[in-house]
């Protein structure tokens, strides 16, 4: 039986007067891969914001059985939370390199940390190429290989992943995907926003629907693959 890692409990998050989420409900297991899916503005991305401490919330956020909604945001790092945000957020000025070792700034077990630079670059051999390459120079694609690498720099137990296939090529998304199913493979614990639902379901144990800031639907990866209404609002099907 999994158990589980994080546990959210009616959460509210507010911008001004603009009611963003509406009493969220939705745990997620050690070892699992559970997806956020529903349309532009349903909250997905402002529920991970409120996992990371980066909005204000009311509710409850339990992470490996400690309350996170007054820990600030650099210790739910260090607890074992890290995100690779939306537009991907890479340092442009800095190097492929400096952008992996500001990844790992919170850790000093150094051996530990050049044992992961390597996992990464055999997760993304083109990063070990262009190490010392400015990483505003890098396309859509490799800006993204670097934002998920910099996130496992931070050497989490969960990993939150926002819609990492925004602009990319065909090509490029297949090979992203491929590399989450990886890491859950060898037991990364992820939870994914992303607008291509079907490719997120395909990876995913459970997901859950969100619509204008609710939980409207909630169930396995496979089921809500082969739901009705999910296929024709989400799946283009």
């Amino acid at each position: 039986m999994s158990s589980v890692l994080l546990n959210v409990e009616n959460l509210e998050v507010f911008y001004g007067s603009i009611h963003a989420l509406k009493g969220l409900n939705f745990t997620v297991n050690t070892g699992e891969v559970v997806s956020l899916i529903g349309a532009n503005g349903a909250g997905k991305t402002t529920t991970l914001r409120a996992i990371s401490g980066l909005v204000p919330v009311r509710g409850k956020i339990e992470f490996s059985g400690k309350d996170l909604v007054s820990v600030p945001t650099h210790q739910r790092v260090s607890l074992g939370i890290a995100q690779s945000p939306e537009g991907r957020g890479v340092f442009p000025q800095m190097s492929i390199l400096e952008n992996l070792e500001m990844g790992a700034y919170s850790r000093s077990d150094k051996a530990q940390i050049k044992t992961d630079l390597e996992m990464c670059f055999d997760l993304f051999p083109r990063l070990k190429e262009r190490l010392q390459q400015m990483a505003g120079t890098l396309s859509g694609g490799e800006q993204q290989m670097l934002a998920i690498s910099r996130a496992l720099m931070c050497k989490p137990k969960m990993l939150l992943l926002d819609e990492p296939s925004l602009g990319l090529a065909p090509l490029i998304v297949a090979q992203i995907f491929e590399i989450v199913k990886k890491l859950n493979n060898e037991g990364m614990t992820i939870l994914l926003v992303e607008q291509n639902a079907r490719m997120a379901l395909k990876i995913s144990h459970r997901a859950y629907v969100l619509e204008t800031g609710r939980i409207v639907m909630a169930d396995s990866a496979q089921n809500l693959l082969s739901n009705d209404e999910v296929r024709k609002s989400y799946l283009g099907i």
